[in-house]
C-alpha cells in the first residue's frame, strides 16, 4: 500500500511540473553551461568541438535571418540532410523563433520530399547538398510557398547560382549583421512562444498509406524529455553518438531536447557508414539505436568468435553461458548468489571488458533500442555480457516514449513500466491505451484520423498487449497484424519473426497465414553473415538471387527455421518458408528509413512467391 502511494504521488508530482517551451529550456542551459562543449563533428579526421556559447549564438543569428526574412510564429521550416551541427542548429532556431520544425528523412525520394514541403506549408526549406538540392529541383514550381531554400554543404554547387538558392554561411551572416543591429529581435519572439504551441511537425514513415503529420507541442517534448531523465537519470558529463535520422522522435530527444534539459555532449557520426568506427572512437556513455543494429553488433560477434581459435570459442563459450545464468537471474527479480557474483566478475574481466572495449561499448552505462521490437535472444545476449540495453516502447504520437525500465530493472520479456507522469490501461480487445502530457495535439490537416487516435482523452496506440502483476508493459503484436488462420486461431505474426530474427543468418522475416491452412513466412537473409558462410563452404553464387536460390543457404535457413519451430506451439509453427530473390530497399517503399518492413507493400509485391507456397 505504502509502495503504490509513493508511486502515485511521484505520478502527481511529474504531472504537477511546470510546462516550459524549448527556448526557455535552451536559454537556461546556455546560461549555466556557456563554455563547456555541446556539439562535436568530424572535420577532415579531426573532432571539432562547439561550446553551448557558439551553438547558442549560431541559434540566434539563424533564428533572427528567418524573421528577417518574413518568419512569423507558427510558421514551418524542413530541413532534410543526415545528422550534422547545421541540422540542428536549423531546428533550434526555427523552434526559437515560434517557428514549426519539420524534418524530412534523408533516403526519401523527390515526391515524398515534395509531399512533407507542400503539406506543412513550409516557408524555408533546409537542405543538405546537391543530392538533396535535386530534390527539390524535380518539384519547385510546385511550392509556391517557399521564399529560399538553404543548402550547407556546398560541393559541387560553387557555380550554381539561383536566386531561391542561398548557403547556410550566408544566412548566418544575415542573422549576424540583424542581430547586432537588433539583439532584442530574438528574444522578443521566444517571449510569445507557449507550452501549448507546436515545436515540430514529424511525418511517420508510413508502413500504410502517405504518412501523417504529428504535432508535438512545446509542452509535449520538453516534459518526455525530462520523464525519460527520471526514470534513468542524465548527467552533465554524459557522451551520445548521434547517427539515427533526426526527423524521427527517437533521436530527436537524445541529440535536442534531452540534450538541451541536461546539457550533455552529442557527437555526430561522419556518414551513416562509420557508426562503428566512431562509436569506438567516442566510447559513449549512454547508448541507443534501432534493433537492426544491436542486431548486427550481436551477428558480427558471434560470427568472428565462430572463427576464432578453439580455445578463445571454449572461454567464451563457458563466459557467455555464465552471464546468461546472471541475465535470466537479474532479468526475472531473481536472488544472484555469492558464487554466481564471483563467476560473472571473472567473465566480465576475462572476456566482456575486452569485447565491449572492441566494440566501443566500454562506457555505456545505459543503452537503449526502440522504434521497432527486438529480438530477445540479442537482448538476453547483451545483459549478459554485463551491458545495461534496455527495450522502451512508445510512438511518435506520444512523443516517442511510453515505458521503459530503470537501471537494474529489466524485466525478461517486456518493454519496462510506465514514465512518470503516464497512465496506461489495456482495452477489451487487447489494445493498449496511453494518457500522458507527452500524448500529441493530433494529426496535421487530419481531423479524422486524430478523432480516430485520440478518445476521450486516451492516445490508441494500435499495439495489443499485457500489463503484469508488477505494472511491466508486455506487447504482443500490432492489432491489424494479428493473423486469423482458417481454423481461427489467433497468431501473432510479431512474436514469431522476433525469434527468426535472433539467428544470425536471417535479417528479417514476414509470417504469412491469415485465412490460410497453416503459417508460411518470407525470410530475408542476413548478407553478410549468409555469403561469409557460403566462401567458407564453398557454395557457388554469382548475384544476390543466385545466393537466395542456391540449395546450401536454403538448407541452412531450414535449420534455423527448425530450431525456432521446436519453441513454438504447433499451431504456429512455420509450415513452409521461401527466402526473397532481392533485398528490400527503402527507396523502393518496401521499408521503412527504421528498418521496418512495410508489411502490405511487401505481401503485395511478392503475393506470387506467398502464392507458390499454398
Amino acid at each position: 500500500m505504502e509502495a503504490e502511494k509513493g508511486m502515485a504521488m511521484k505520478k502527481d508530482r511529474a504531472q504537477a511540473e511546470p510546462a516550459q517551451t524549448v527556448p526557455q529550456i535552451f536559454n537556461e542551459t546556455v546560461t549555466r553551461n556557456k563554455d563547456r562543449i555541446a556539439l562535436r563533428t568530424k572535420d577532415l579526421g579531426l573532432w571539432q568541438n562547439i561550446t553551448w556559447g557558439e551553438y547558442h549564438e549560431r541559434v540566434c543569428w539563424l533564428g533572427s535571418a528567418l524573421v528577417s526574412m518574413g518568419f512569423k510564429k507558427g510558421d514551418a521550416a524542413c530541413i532534410i540532410g543526415d545528422n550534422a551541427v547545421e541540422w540542428v542548429v536549423a531546428d533550434m532556431g526555427i523552434q526559437c523563433v515560434g517557428g514549426i520544425s519539420v524534418g524530412v528523412y534523408s533516403t526519401n525520394a523527390w515526391s515524398q520530399v515534395e509531399y512533407v514541403v507542400t503539406h506543412s506549408d513550409a516557408l524555408f526549406l533546409f537542405v543538405e547538398n546537391e543530392e538533396q538540392l535535386d530534390k527539390w529541383l524535380m518539384f519547385r514550381k510546385k511550392t509556391p510557398l517557399l521564399k529560399k531554400v538553404i543548402v550547407w554543404d556546398t560541393r559541387g554547387l560553387k557555380r550554381f547560382l539561383d536566386p531561391m538558392v542561398m548557403t547556410f554561411e550566408e544566412l548566418l551572416e544575415i542573422g549576424a549583421d540583424i542581430h547586432r543591429e537588433n539583439p532584442s529581435l530574438f528574444f522578443d519572439h521566444q517571449a510569445g512562444v507557449t507550452p501549448a504551441d507546436t515545436a515540430v511537425l514529424i511525418y511517420t514513415s508510413g508502413t500504410t498509406g502517405p504518412p501523417k503529420g504529428a504535432v508535438l507541442t512545446h509542452g509535449n517534448v520538453t516534459w518526455t524529455a525530462r520523464a525519460v531523465a527520471r526514470t534513468n537519470p542524465v548527467f552533465d558529463t554524459d557522451q551520445v553518438l548521434s547517427f539515427l535520422p533526426l526527423c524521427h522522435i527517437f533521436e530527436r530527444l537524445f541529440t535536442v531536447f534531452i540534450h538541451i534539459s541536461y546539457a550533455y555532449t552529442v557527437n555526430f557520426v561522419e556518414k551513416p557508414d562509420t557508426i562503428m568506427q566512431n562509436m569506438m572512437e567516442v566510447s559513449p556513455t549512454v547508448g541507443y539505436a534501432v534493433p537492426r543494429i544491436w542486431e548486427k553488433y550481436y551477428s558480427n560477434v558471434m560470427i568472428k568468435m565462430a572463427d576464432a581459435t578453439w580455445f578463445k570459442r571454449l572461454v567464451f563459450g563457458l563466459s557467455l553461458k555464465i552471464g546468461e545464468k546472471q541475465a535470466d537471474l537479474v532479468m526475472n527479480f531473481k536472488p544472484v548468489s555469492p558464487v554466481q557474483t564471483a563467476l560473472f566478475f571473472l567473465a566480465r574481466v576475462a572476456v566482456f571488458s575486452k569485447l565491449k572495449e572492441r566494440l566501443g561499448f566500454e562506457r555505456i552505462r545505459v543503452a537503449y533500442s526502440g522504434a521497432a521490437p527486438i529480438s530477445q535472444e540479442v537482448l538476453r545476449f547483451f545483459q549478459s555480457i554485463g551491458m545495461n540495453l534496455i527495450e522502451g516502447y512508445g510512438q511518435t504520437e506520444g512523443t516517442g516514449v511510453t515505458t521503459l525500465s530503470p537501471e537494474g530493472r529489466v524485466k525478461f520479456g517486456c518493454v519496462g513500466q510506465a514514465i512518470d507522469g503516464t497512465d496506461i490501461k489495456i482495452a477489451e480487445d487487447g489494445e493498449i491505451l496511453v494518457r500522458s502530457p507527452g500524448v500529441f495535439k493530433g494529426y496535421y490537416k487530419n481531423d479524422r484520423s486524430t478523432a480516430n487516435t485520440i478518445i476521450d482523452g486516451w492516445l490508441c496506440t494500435g499495439d495489443v498487449g499485457k500489463l503484469d502483476q508488477d505494472g511491466f508493459l508486455m506487447i504482443t503484436d500490432r492489432k491489424k497484424d494479428i493473423i486469423v488462420t482458417a481454423g481461427g486461431k489467433n497468431i501473432t505474426p510479431q512474436y514469431i519473426e522476433n525469434k527468426l530474427k535472433a539467428s544470425i543468418y536471417i535479417n528479417d522475416a514476414v509470417v504469412i497465414g491469415d485465412k490460410r491452412k497453416f503459417i508460411s513466412c518470407l525470410v530475408m537473409i542476413d548478407e553478410d553473415n549468409v555469403v561469409k558462410y557460403a566462401q567458407d563452404n564453398k557454395v557457388q553464387f554469382s548475384t544476390y538471387k543466385d545466393l537466395t536460390q542456391s540449395g546450401e543457404i536454403i538448407e541452412l535457413i531450414d535449420k534455423e527455421v527448425k530450431q525456432v519451430n521446436a519453441t513454438l506451439a504447433r499451431v504456429e509453427t512455420i509450415r513452409k518458408f521461401t527466402l526473397l530473390p532481392k533485398r528490400l530497399y527503402e527507396e523502393d517503399g518496401e521499408v521503412t528509413p527504421t528498418m521496418k518492413i512495410k508489411r502490405k507493400v511487401v505481401n503485395e509485391r511478392f503475393k506470387d512467391i506467398i502464392e507458390a507456397m499454398y
